[in-house]
Formats: structure tokens, sequence, C-alpha cells
């Protein structure tokens, strides 16, 4: 059991972490320290005086002493000096120092060598991707190879290459990849998938787009854990299949051991088991229960020493997950207290299981899936033993069945609306209704991979087994996630939001009088929620200018209606419009423009915005014969869902609640929008010579705000005189730009401010600006 004292010490090395995100973060774990001491030395004097009037001898062992708390304030102290020492930096000679400016208009070939340190894997683009730790790189000229002796560097890698040349790749490995340097950069849209930081936490500032792979070292592999994955993943696919085979491989090593295929992996996660495919404490109880039941009538010592065994072999097939970590931790915990012959305090443990993960890299306290294990374990001690008994009712098999993902929930809903703002919304039913399902291919896909470390034929057939629960699991969720309204949009939350509700889920469990209210307690947390979301939607007014390439996407919001006009490209509407969306807590499009700014249709961008949330009128201004069976497509889409789809020729006008909006030019898109009384001008991609016609003849109106493509911006601003302009790119020179400015028009690219937003009281302003402007006070 850990005392009161080293807990408390503990949780103030944990806050001092997260204290790191505040300024003077160090300073205000001082004070706290010094303030929790005088508090508590005043209590104990009082106590103390009270109890030397009794007769009793007075007993304050429970209270903690009050040189813990000062203590516990420097340690916090201390880690909010620690974290900042572990944030990986960027060495003299980090390759990231030899990526081209973006400047030079030529893409400049580089030959990196190095050393492959990870298993290639599968990308959404189809492409290869491992890591790479650097150590020379050469200059390529007209392609006639290296030039010079090569400059030695150091650093990690983000490599992407195509399909085949990653093919036969292990760790390990030298080889040479020619291809493009370049520095990832912080995302463009609100809601975007921040890749930079991403790249940051895994200690690498640069990534490369390779596309020749020369392999240097042509020797055997050297023995490696890798290895022993691809064993298991291998039998377990030979007779599974694909996806069934990498399923029950990740259910047993975790996704991030397992090349599970992207689509199968979505389905779970939108549907709320992502936690299934995430080797953890789930993974680890089955393991050691196992070991312990087929141990019974052994030894303590023997029990003991096969489930670290099986604890330590488990981490390392996973590759060291933080999450993993805590698991077999916590494991191990259980059996030391197995030793003993004592009850394991599994709080206590939870508690020494975090501290030591975040002394061994405090960088996690900030990682999602460690905040998230910890969360869910956290309700599982505490929460669920309550919930059981207020469902003694039920059968206590059924009973538990309910309990253990409720408790998960509510511990972990608030940080997941807090980041991404959905909400699963069959997740409970689903977890309580696959849990047996995940039980059977969790302990039965473990079977397998032990065997097959042995015997992989034996291991494969002993996986054949599988194929009917693993079949059905799949089944099961994909069912789930194919009901309307599968997920719901709350809109993500804010950090003083995602605080109160943790204390309410506190104050509930630590506290009598909140326990006995609990339903008080919920009804407070969901309006602190959702009054404020409903609000914000219902009275907010804005336009913002996606950062989608050479498309002009623009969203719309108007008192909770949507309009949305464009899609962009392929991957346009899975990785920029949707999420943007669902942070804003939209379920919903009323009104969808589409106008085809690139004669390509966009079906696929449409279609991945259709598929996670309907559209009530869709009006398509580009139905020519050249795309009839595109917009076929997309009309049966829209009338699947219910919608009204129409299309609209050039020149007629279409109205909605505060836009108006009309096509005038159907070869070379030129969409004009009046938008709450202010104008606007989408002008495609076209030549300097259609400009000046369309200009002669009265062609394109004076707009107050213009987008448009950079190669045509001087010109159209110089025709037009816009007080606003928006183009995707500043491929210009400085002489053009000041000309432009002398122009009195505003300028925004995309391409360099990311999206650009307006609203009555902020005018415009851009994205990446704003977010370095709000990251700076902190």
């Amino acid at each position: 059991m850990i005392q009161t004292s080293g807990v408390i010490i503990c949780l103030g090395y944990i806050l001092g972490l997260l204290f790191t995100a505040i300024p003077w973060g160090g300073v205000w774990m001082l004070l706290l320290g010094i303030v929790g001491a005088v508090f508590l030395q005043r209590r104990r004097l009082h106590l103390q005086k009270i109890l030397s009037k009794t007769k009793t001898a007075p007993q304050l062992s429970h209270i903690p002493h009050a040189r813990v708390w000062l203590i516990a304030g420097v340690v916090g102290f201390l880690a909010t000096l620690y974290f900042p020492l572990r944030v990986p930096q960027v060495g003299e000679n980090d390759i990231s120092k030899f990526v081209p400016p973006e400047s030079s208009n030529q893409e400049q070939l580089l030959i990196v060598r190095g050393e492959v340190i990870s298993t290639p894997r599968l990308t959404r683009s189809q492409r290869g991707q491992f890591w790479l730790e650097a150590n020379k790189l050469d200059e390529v000229k007209n392609d006639k190879g290296p030039v010079g002796l090569g400059k030695g560097v150091t650093g990690k890698l983000y490599v992407t290459v195509p399909i085949l040349q990653a093919t036969g790749l292990y760790p390990g490995q030298e080889v040479a990849i020619t291809g493009i340097l370049y520095k990832p950069k912080p995302p463009s849209n609100p809601g975007a998938f921040d890749f930079q930081k991403y790249l940051q936490q895994e200690g690498a500032f640069a990534g490369l787009v390779g596309r020749l792979v020369n392999v240097l070292d042509e020797e055997q592999p050297q023995w490696g854990w890798w290895q022993v994955r691809e064993r298991i993943v291998r039998s377990q696919v030979k007779l599974l299949g694909v996806p069934a085979g990498p399923l029950v491989s990740a259910m047993v090593l975790g996704s991030k051991a397992v090349d599970l295929p992207y689509n199968t992996r979505d389905t779970f996660v939108q549907a709320g088991l992502a936690h299934a495919l995430a080797a953890s404490g789930f993974q680890t109880s089955l393991l050691l229960g196992v070991i312990l039941g087929l141990t019974k009538g052994f030894k303590k010592s023997t029990q003991i020493t096969l489930g670290s065994l099986a604890l330590i072999l488990f981490l390392c097939l996973t590759g060291f997950q933080p999450a993993v970590l805590r698991a077999v931790i916590m494991g191990f915990a259980a059996l030391i207290a197995l030793g003993l012959k004592r009850k394991v305090k599994q709080l206590g443990s939870l508690l020494v299981a975090a501290t030591i993960l975040l002394l061994f890299n405090p960088l996690w306290i900030w990682d999602l899936g460690f905040q998230l294990s910890f969360l869910a374990t956290l309700g599982l001690i505490v929460t669920v033993p309550a919930l059981t008994e207020r469902l003694q009712w039920l059968p206590p098999a059924i009973a538990s069945l309910i309990a253990v993902p409720l408790a998960a929930m509510i511990w972990t809903l608030p940080l997941q609306l807090f980041v991404f703002g959905v909400v699963p919304t069959y997740s409970l039913l689903l977890n309580i209704i696959s849990t047996p399902l995940i039980s059977v291919v969790s302990i039965g896909g473990i079977i397998s991979a032990v065997v097959a470390l042995i015997i992989p034929d034996v291991g494969s057939t002993l996986a054949g087994l599988l194929n009917y629960p693993s079949d059905w699991l799949i089944k099961l969720v994909e069912f789930f996630s194919s009901l309307p309204g599968n997920s719901y949009a709350v809109g993500k939350i804010g950090i003083w939001q995602l605080l109160t509700v943790y204390a309410l889920i506190i104050l509930v469990w630590v506290t009598t009088w909140w326990q006995k209210r609990w339903w008080f307690a919920s009804f407070i947390a969901f309006g602190l929620v959702l009054i404020p979301v409903w609000y914000s939607a219902s009275t907010l007014f804005r336009i913002t200018v996606l950062a989608a390439d050479d498309q002009p996407v623009i969203i719309v919001q108007n008192q909770g209606k949507v309009t949305l006009i464009n899609s962009g490209d392929e991957g346009t509407g899975r990785f920029t419009i949707l999420p943007f969306l669902q942070q804003q807590g939209v379920n919903q499009i009323d009104w969808a423009i589409a106008s085809d700014f690139q004669h390509n249709g966009n079906t696929n961008s449409w279609l991945e915005v259709m598929q996670a949330l309907p559209i009530k009128f869709f009006y398509d201004y580009a139905p020519s014969q050249e795309n009839f069976l595109i917009s076929q497509v997309i009309q049966q889409s829209v009338q699947k869902q219910k919608g009204v789809y129409q299309a609209l020729p050039v020149g007629k006008t279409l109205t909605t609640d505060i836009i108006v909006a009309q096509l005038i030019n159907q070869e070379s898109p030129i969409l004009q929008m009046q938008i709450q009384g202010q104008s606007w001008l989408l002008v495609g991609n076209i030549k300097s010579t259609e400009i000046r016609q369309l200009i002669q003849i009265g062609g394109l109106p004076r707009p107050q705000v213009l987008w448009c493509s950079g190669e045509s911006l001087k010109e159209l601003v110089k025709a037009l005189q816009p007080q606003v302009a928006i183009a995707t790119s500043a491929n210009l020179d400085q002489k053009t730009l000041s000309e432009i400015n002398q122009d009195q028009t505003k300028l925004y690219f995309t391409g360099k401010d990311g999206a650009i937003q307006w609203t009555p009281q902020r005018e415009f302003e851009p994205f990446i600006q704003t977010t370095e402007n709000k990251t700076s006070v902190l």
C-alpha cells in the first residue's frame, strides 16, 4: 500500500507536468505546496488542541505532515524544469537543417543514407512508410548521381516511398534513399491533424518523400522482435485472411505493431471500439488470468516467474507502448501482491505506474493514448464497484458487462469531447454486446500467437478456429457504424468545461454528499457541455475559407445552419472539411453548392462528406455531359439520405437563407455570391487572355472579396480592385506583391496563412497567425 505521503508526492510530480501548460507553472506548484502546508499545519494544531482536552491520546497519523506538502510542491516545481529538458531538440547537424528553402522553384533531389529503424507500414495513400536514422546526405544534380562525398548528418526521418520500394525492408538495414526533403508544416485548418507536432513528439523534424531505395546492406537480418511479430501475424493471416487475420493480431499485439487495413481501423474507431485494437489492460488481464489459471496447482514462485515472463514477452512484442507499459507495471504489482499474500491496491499501483512512466518519459503526459488509458483504468477501479452495486437487480454477469464500459466512458468522454468533439452514439451498447466476442478473439489470439512462436502451422490452425468469432465481430461493428446517427458531433469543449466536468466526477467519487446526488452532478455536467455549445451555434455567423490547395472550399455558418461551397479534391472531405465541421458540432449540412473548379467532378470528396453528414439541399452547378455520370452518383447519394438534389444551369440564381449565388461562366468557373450584403467572387484557374476578354465585356463584377489562384491574382486585383483578395499560393515576386499592396487590397494566401475566417466582429483572420498568437500566450 502506498502511504498517504507517497500519494501526495506522486500527485505533485504529475500535477507539475500538467502545469507546464500554463505560464509560471513551477511557481504555481511551489505556492500550492506552501498553501497546502500552512493549511494542513493549522488543521493538525487545531485537532491536537481538541484531542488534548480528552483522555484519549491524539491520533493524527491519518493527516499528512505539513512538510509532505512542501516536498510535493518542490517535486512539482522540479517536474516543470525536468519536462523541457526532455523535449526533443534539433541537433547541430540534424538533417532538418539541410531542407532546401521553400522559395526555390525547383525540387532538389537528395540522397539520404541511414538505418531503417521501424518495420514499413502502408499509408492511406498506398505508400510504404518507415522511420530512418539518417547519417549521410548527398546532393543529386541532373539525375546523374551524388555530387561530393556527402555531409555527415544526424536525426530521425519520416520516410514515405512507393510501396514496391518498401517491400522487404526491415529494421537495422542500411539504405540510401533518393527523394525530396521537407519540413512538416503546422495544420492549415481548424480541427486538422497536426503532423508537425506528431513528428516532434517522435523526435523528428523533417520528412522525406522517397522515389528510389537502394539497399546497402545485403547481409542476413539480425534477430529482432520485429521478426517475432511478423511470425505471429503471418501465422494468423494464413488461414484467417484479411482483414480478420490482421484484426486478431492487432487485438493481441496492438494496432501500432500490426499493419491493420485503414478501413477496418476507421470502422472500429467510428463505432467507439478503438480500445479493442490497443493492446493494454484488457489483454494483460487475460494473459495473466490464463497463466495463473493454468498454473493453479503450482508453487507461488512458479506462478510469479511464468507470469513475469509472459508480461515481459508481451511488452517486447507490443513495442513498449505507454498503455501497455502501464498495464504491465500493474500486472507486476498484482504478481507481487500474490507473492506477499496481500490484496493488491489497484489505485496505488495505477499511481505508481503513472509516476514511473512519466519519470521515464515526461512527454507522455500529453500523449492522448496515455491519458485515455489511465482515465479508463481509473474509471474501472473507482466507478465499476459503485455501478455494479446499483445494478444488483440484474444478473452479475450482465451487470458487469454494463458497468465496465459505462465506467470507462464516464471517465474518458470529457477528454474525447475536448480533443475531438464527437460522441459515438451506440458505443455503450456495442461495447456491451461485443465484449464476449472480444474476449474470445483475444484469448484465442494470445494462445495461437504463443503456439505460432514454436510451431507456426499449428498456431495458424488454432487461429483458423477464430474465423467465425472475428467475422461476427467485424460484421457487428460494421452494422453499428452503418446505422443512421452512428456518431454525434457535440463540438469541442473548452478547457474550463473539461476541468469542471472532471471536478464533478471526482466529487461524486470521493464525497458522500455528491454520491447520493450523482444525478444532479450529471445534470450539471450535461448542462456545462451542451448549453455553451448550443448558444455558440445559435448565435454564430462566420465564413471560413479552408486551405484546400487549388479549390475554393467555403463554409458559411449562420445561427446553426451550414452551407458548404465546393468539396475540394479527393481527401479534402475526410481530412479538411469533416474535422472542421465535427469540432464545430455540425451534424447536418443544410445547403451544398458544387461548382466544379477543376473539371473533375470531385465525386470522391463529396461522397466522403456525405458518408458522415447528411446534406439537406444539394445544388450542382456542373452537371455537363462530360461529368453526367458523376452527377448521377452524387444525386443518388443525396436522395438516399432523403435530401433534395437540383441541377442549376449557368445564369440561374440560387438563394439560401443568407446566400445569393450565381455561376456566370461554365467553361472557366466563376461563381458570384452575395453573403449578408457582402459580394464575393470566386474565379477559377483561367488564362490572362480570358480574364481580359471577360473584363472588356463586363463579365466580371467588382467584388468586395475575391478568391482566385496565385497566377491570376495580379491581373484580377488590378482590374477589380477588391477590398480583400484570397489566393491559394504566393508564387509572386516581392515587386509584384508590393504593386498589389499599393492598390489597398488586403492579401491572404491559404498556402501560407491557412484557413481565412471572417466574422462581423473580427473581420478577416488567418488561422495560422491566430493559432500562433494563442500559443505564444502559453
